[in-house]
């Protein structure tokens, strides 16, 4: 039977060389889920979301990937979307170190 991925984008995470990504890119593995926190209040991005892992902010969802996943945040639909680690390789420049797939939640169970 036919499934559709759940991905609809990958991208490497906005501005992880202005926050605390540093602190924790020894513990990030592909296929570990970040938390999506929406930024209504950031002065460059009304529809900013940030990723955090373990409380921790790493950057943000790049400007032109989030509107969609801001306005289901703004309407309480937090578990539409979820942000999984793709690819972690600490050797590159920073803001390509890490690599972030957004999908969409399987809701079936």
């Amino acid at each position: 039977m036919y499934e559709p991925s759940r991905t609809i984008d990958t991208f490497y995470i906005a501005g992880f060389q202005f926050w605390d990504g540093a602190e924790v890119l020894g513990e990030l593995k592909p296929g570990m889920r970040l938390e999506l926190s929406p930024e209504a209040d950031n002065p460059y991005d009304a529809e900013a979301v940030a990723l955090r892992f373990r409380g921790v902010k790493l950057g943000f969802i790049p400007s032109d990937k989030n509107a969609a996943v801001s306005l289901a945040l703004f309407y309480g639909h937090a578990d539409l979307y979820e942000a999984v680690v793709q690819q972690v390789a600490p050797e590159r420049s920073p803001w390509h170190q890490v690599r972030v797939a957004l999908r969409i939640r399987d809701a079936r169970g």
